[in-house]
């Protein structure tokens, strides 16, 4: 019979434990989804790739698995065990930062990055169930944020850490058998990432709660109960996927802009980009995690959204970093829309936890990451390039960079509207 109940309230210490692996394992997958942005200029010119190339690497190769097996992978973090399903996505991440540092020309190089991106990805699907069944609905927020903190890290280390790596091998040209510094910081990046994955397999599959149907339930009835919760799904998905599209075309170009507008080489800007990619992710999932438990004890039908509306208008303004007149400016404006995107991502994961039964969260969740990847990491990348070159070239990257920036922050910001208007009640509650 299906579990209407929601999950038992336990001590959240209880929790810590699993919940601190699966933050290591997302650091590990965002470091290496988005190392290569912090020194594609290397491979740039080693290859002779264009910036239009470079895109469809960047993009294209994390939009395409992502539109082709996220929704299968949701599915089977839905019925199977999700610690074997985490465990085999993680090694695939790891397997394509392997590849990346001995990708020997442009295909090969986006095989290897599709991997990196389909691994963390699906993970993060995974995770995100995981999560869900760890922690009782009210403490969803806090233990999404150590998850969050996890995404964070990653994506600072992917400035930082690359970064560093980069910078020795370009002091020290002979470490690793001469490996260009691009090539050897992904070696680097995949041999710890080998050893860091290994507390996986202390992880225990957690008891699933708040089930309206079954976990093997016909999937004419899923695909029913999905529909019917349409309302509220694609505004929430158009909101978050407007984000990714801003923060992905952001965090993908932000480097090729600091070297060409203001002549920085990546061991230039690793020092303070690591901190700042840091600071800004972690307070945006801190304050994501507890504004949406907070917003969930509010009357306000769809209080907890309250902080992704709120975040999406901040992004607005903070897309136009590009164009900013300095540094400074740029790292300011630039940590801005990193924070707001991990707010929104932050208040999002929690209530597709707390709105969907949990026999619909990974198809949920799949299917978002789908649209996500398709529309958010294989259009904006190229979408900035197409409008860049509209304005007059390559030389004109960051006012495309801003343009696009801009107008996916306003979508983003009425959509969350929408989608706090249309909430549910419960993850158990008939749609209204």
């Amino acid at each position: 019979m299906p579990d209407t109940a929601a999950t038992p309230e336990r001590p959240f210490t209880r929790s810590l434990g699993p919940l601190l692996i699966l933050a290591l394992a997302m650091l590990l997958g965002f470091a290496m989804m988005q190392s290569f942005g912090t020194v594609q200029e290397g491979a740039k010119a080693e290859m002779g790739l264009s910036d239009y190339t470079l895109s469809l690497i960047q993009g294209l190769s994390a939009a395409l698995p992502l539109a082709l097996f996220s929704i299968p992978i949701g599915i089977l973090v839905d019925r199977h065990n999700r610690v074997r399903i985490m465990i085999a996505l993680v090694a695939t991440f790891v397997a394509g930062t392997w590849l990346t540092a001995f990708a020997t020309g442009p295909w090969l190089l986006f095989v290897a990055r599709m991997l990196a991106g389909v691994g963390t990805t699906g993970a993060l699907t995974a995770a995100l169930s995981l999560c869900a069944d760890l922690c009782a609905p009210a403490q969803r927020g806090r233990a999404l944020l150590i998850v969050g903190l996890g995404k964070s890290l990653g994506q600072a280390a992917a400035f930082g850490l690359v970064g560093l790596f980069f910078g020795w091998f370009v002091g020290n040209p002979g470490l690793l058998g001469g490996l260009a510094p691009w090539r050897g910081s992904h070696a680097l990046l995949a041999a710890v990432g080998t050893v860091a994955m290994l507390p996986l397999f202390l992880l225990r599959e957690p008891a699933r709660h708040e089930v309206a149907a079954s976990t093997h339930a016909p999937f004419r009835i899923i695909v029913a109960e999905l529909w019917g919760r349409r309302g509220f799904l694609l505004p929430l998905f158009l909101g978050q996927v407007s984000v990714i599209m801003a923060d992905a075309a952001g965090t993908i170009w932000a480097a090729p802009v600091l070297s060409r507008s203001f002549a920085l080489q990546p061991q230039d800007f690793a020092a303070w980009m690591a901190p700042l990619m840091f600071i800004a992710g972690t307070a945006g999932a801190a304050v994501g995690g507890l504004s949406a438990d907070l917003g969930q004890k509010s009357a306000r039908r769809g209080g907890l959204l309250i902080g992704a509306i709120i975040a999406a208008a901040i992004g607005v303004p903070a897309a136009l970093f590009p164009v900013a007149p300095s540094v400074p400016m740029f790292a300011i404006a630039f940590g801005t829309l990193i924070l707001a995107g991990s707010l929104t991502g932050a208040v999002t994961s929690v209530a597709l936890t707390v709105f969907i039964p949990n026999e619909l969260r990974g198809l949920c969740i799949g299917a978002f990451l789908a649209v996500a990847g398709l529309i958010g990491f294989g259009l904006a990348p190229p979408l900035v390039a197409a409008v860049s070159g509209l304005l007059g070239g390559e030389q004109h990257l960051a006012g495309g960079l801003a343009i696009v920036g801009v107008a996916t922050s306003i979508v983003s910001l009425i959509a969350f509207i929408v989608a706090m208007r249309r909430a549910p009640i419960s993850a158990t509650a008939e749609p209204i």
